[in-house]
């Protein structure tokens, strides 16, 4: 068989292997010239995961037996398109595929169906009359982005404008959403939907980088310190996203908010998490999350069966960096032989510039760290971060060590 794998991020490249395993041969795409998941696969094509038409031409003049993607939102669109236009196997048909991707049809089948989630007005021109009653600070978003793009937090009228203005510039369909911002942790829920029983893989808090306004992730943290009721909550929350949408075997990201009392619903994904949270699901829930999307694909309905966690505490740490140029790591696999850190992961490539820290896409990599107990846990934690450099092709470590915050629950 002949697959083709759509983006060639950290995901992927577990994809590729995971697909070369059962003896496929892969070609890879990627608006990259040198994607990190390249080297991985047997055929290599510089085309954007989002040129429906040019990904539709290469399927099938190479004469693919199915598309896929992991762990990434557009890429996912464009391969239940094509594969709906070429009459190739998906797990998600496009109708579906085009509904979990907009933020907008989310919000509306959220109200309809009582589901949990902020007040908010959606809207392509601003209207002042529609946003009057509604409480700043308030989160503005385009409706058809990932990876933090386009959301801000603003404060007052000025700011609001001006982020309305810049999610709009985001968009594909210059349409964007404001709604009230809710006090309380962002906690990312793992959910395999089987035969339309949605189960909870894996509930972690998604810390922020301090900002004034911008949301990027530079931590996810296992578990969450929530009550038995909010724990409650997400998991009825899951099965009533699966049913208002009509997922019987899918993949799902949920992004939530908590405030100690009750969850509200921020947006969600008919995938897995994106980054290395495929491993985080695996390390503890015993789910490969990886291998259920290449079965979902082939029409082999994975089973999930829950195993205890690895250990207590998993903490996936994400790097960013000043301006400058990387060129490579020093510390990390010193640090994974000692056992300090489980594992480390590079998300670009060598020659690769680096300018700032405005969405998650602008990570380097990152490393995971783990423990039985909380004191274990932040020991392995600060001996990395003391210890870890991105250097560039002058020795010099361009990591943003401000931005590695002291880790606690």
């Amino acid at each position: 068989m002949k697959a083709l794998v759509l983006a060639g991020g950290y995901p992927q490249i577990a994809l590729i292997n995971e697909l070369k395993s059962r003896g496929m041969r892969v070609l890879l795409a990627d608006y990259y010239a040198e994607p990190v998941a390249k080297p991985y696969a047997d055929e290599f094509y510089q085309i954007s995961t989002l040129d429906v038409e040019a990904i539709t031409a290469l399927a099938r003049e190479q004469k693919v037996d199915f598309l896929i993607t992991a762990c990434t939102d557009q890429a996912l669109l464009t391969v239940a398109q094509v594969s709906e236009t070429l009459g190739l196997p998906c797990y998600i048909d496009y109708k579906t595929a085009l509904n979990v991707t907009n933020k907008s049809y989310m919000k509306e089948v959220f109200t309809k169906h009582n589901i949990s989630t902020a007040k908010h007005m959606i809207m392509g021109v601003l209207d002042e009359e529609r946003i009057r009653d509604l409480q700043y600070p308030c989160i503005v978003k385009p409706v058809d982005c990932n990876s933090s793009k386009g959301v801000k937090k603003v404060q007052n009228h000025d700011e609001l404008v001006a982020a309305f203005n810049d999610a709009v510039a985001f968009s594909r369909t210059d349409t964007a959403i404001i709604e009230e911002f809710i006090e309380g942790p962002e906690i990312t829920v793992d959910v395999q939907i089987e035969d339309g029983k949605a189960c909870v893989l894996s509930e972690a808090y998604s810390d922020k980088i301090p900002d004034a306004d911008k949301f990027v992730i530079y931590r996810t943290r296992y578990p969450i310190a929530e009550t038995d009721a909010v724990h409650q909550q997400i998991r009825q929350t899951a099965q009533q996203i699966a049913d208002a949408f009509g997922l019987k075997n899918s993949l799902m990201l949920i992004q939530m908010i908590s405030d100690g009392e009750r969850v509200y619903v921020l947006e969600f994904s008919a995938r897995t998490g994106g980054g290395v949270k495929y491993q985080l699901i695996k390390r503890v829930s015993g789910f490969d999350v990886i291998k259920a999307v290449v079965d979902l694909t082939l029409g082999v309905v994975p089973h999930v069966e829950i195993q205890p966690p690895e250990t207590a505490y998993v903490c996936n740490v994400f790097i960013y960096c000043r301006p400058g140029i990387y060129d490579r790591l020093e510390g990390f696999e010193e640090l994974k032989q000692a056992g300090v850190i489980s594992e480390y992961f590079v998300f670009k490539w060598q020659g690769a510039e680096m300018c700032h820290a405005s969405n998650s896409g602008d990570r380097i990599g990152g490393f995971t760290v783990q423990g039985n107990t909380l004191e274990e846990l932040q020991k392995n934690y600060n001996t990395a971060i003391a210890n870890i450099k991105v250097l560039d092709p002058n020795g010099e470590d361009i990591i943003r060590h401000d931005l590695l915050a002291e880790l606690t629950y």
